[in-house]
């Protein structure tokens, strides 16, 4: 045992049994990292490609999709920090194509039967995702603003950077939409992060990738973290792969050569388009582990970070929120990441924070046991429940404890 207190047998025994979902075909490639005390373990399986030659490196770009949101988040908080945006501030003074919303009178109701809404969006309710529309786990076609929204391609599903229009567009068609539910009644998933995305670029005068770059990659070091994957770049991007449910096997979601990641989009989306690596990663959830800092670089001070990685929902709106059934059980919402808040197993340990991403990887800091887990594969959630592989990355980061 070393002094990070990690076991070297049990790390072993993370290596065995992330292996057999490689040997089983269940994972084709996959890296994983965990960090305690500033000792990195790092392990790197499988090949980049179905079936394929390259195997799978350590700096291997993945498309992270929504571990894009806290990077979004911390973002807007440098804003606040600098009072460029306050957090109780209605967002109508930068988007004025939010202003004098409606409000549906039931989320499965006609688009014209709506009220007003009873006050404005404010930033706090885009971080904390209760800005009242964003996705929900039904059929595309099942209520009438879904099928709107998903025509207007405003970014319902999966990530489709090159579909989803520019950023003032993006905004138009998101404001002729009325909202499903009151401002700040309860949470809903992703549009948030995509509206912050177009509030940052306004309220700083900088394109998101260029503040981004500017603000938290290049004082991280994250040098292969971005919306796109130079050409120089591409032959370390894997393939991306999902279910066809209808045949039930697993096919090519986006390729790395010609892929939808490999030019610029029109739209940077701030809730699902970014990609990155294992390490450019474990530098952002270590700045947030060491409380805003990373080296001689604050990116946040620490009572940002605290604000950020602290629950913000109240019961009544857990009771009414989710994803699915349950969701918010034994854990809250803060400003773009999730955090346990209950402990029913052995990796939840409350205050532990982060957030997945859909095609397949998954973030966390522990402050705890002062700990971060990443894992990076290239095959999408199937479900919103977390995958088995998941699940047992999680278990055996925490088992490997030995102190």
């Amino acid at each position: 045992m070393s002094n990070s207190g990690l076991s070297k047998a049990r790390l072993a025994r993370m290596h065995d049994v992330m292996a057999t979902y490689i040997e089983r075909g269940a994972a084709h490639g996959l890296v994983t990292l965990v960090s305690r005390r500033d000792e990195v373990h790092v392990d790197v399986l499988g090949t980049q490609v179905l079936n394929g030659q390259a195997p799978m490196r350590r700096d291997s770009i993945f498309r992270i999709s929504s571990m894009s949101k806290p990077i979004t988040a911390v973002a807007t908080l440098i804003l606040v920090e600098e009072c460029r945006l306050r957090l109780d501030d209605p967002v109508e003074r930068w988007l004025p194509e939010l202003a004098e919303r409606r409000v549906l009178k039931r989320p499965d109701g006609p688009l014209d039967d709506t009220v007003p809404a009873n006050r404005s969006i404010t930033v706090r309710d885009l971080l904390t995702f209760r800005m009242g529309f964003g996705q929900m786990i039904a059929d595309p076609n099942a209520y009438p603003i879904l099928k709107a929204a998903n025509e207007l391609m405003i970014g319902m599903g999966p990530p489709t950077p090159a579909t989803t229009p520019a950023p003032d567009e993006w905004m138009r068609r998101l404001g002729q939409l009325p909202l499903m539910h009151q401002p700040g009644e309860r949470w809903m998933y992703n549009t948030g992060s995509d509206v912050l995305s177009v509030l940052i670029a306004r309220t700083s005068g900088q394109d998101l990738p260029t503040f981004l770059r500017e603000r938290i990659f290049e004082p991280l070091g994250m040098k292969d973290t971005g919306f796109s994957v130079p050409r120089t770049s591409l032959g370390r991007l894997v393939t991306s792969y999902w279910m066809d449910y209808a045949s039930g096997k697993l096919v090519v979601h986006d390729e790395a050569e010609g892929g939808q990641w490999s030019r610029p989009p029109a739209f940077p989306s701030g809730a699902a388009g970014l990609v990155s690596t294992i390490d450019d990663y474990l530098a952002f959830g270590q700045m947030m582990l060491s409380q805003g800092k990373y080296g001689n670089e604050r990116i946040l001070s620490r009572l940002s970070i605290q604000a950020m990685t602290t629950d913000q929902l109240t019961p009544a709106q857990k009771a009414l929120s989710g994803l699915t059934p349950g969701d918010f059980d034994g854990f809250g919402w803060g400003f773009g990441v999730s955090m346990v808040t209950r402990r029913d197993d052995i990796a939840s340990v409350p205050g532990r924070y982060g957030w997945d991403g859909g095609l397949g990887t998954s973030w966390h800091s522990d402050p705890t046991e002062d700990m971060i887990t990443i894992l990076m594969t290239q095959r999408a959630w199937a479900s919103p429940t977390p995958p088995d592989i998941f699940r047992d990355f999680w278990t055996l980061a925490y088992q490997s404890i030995d102190d």
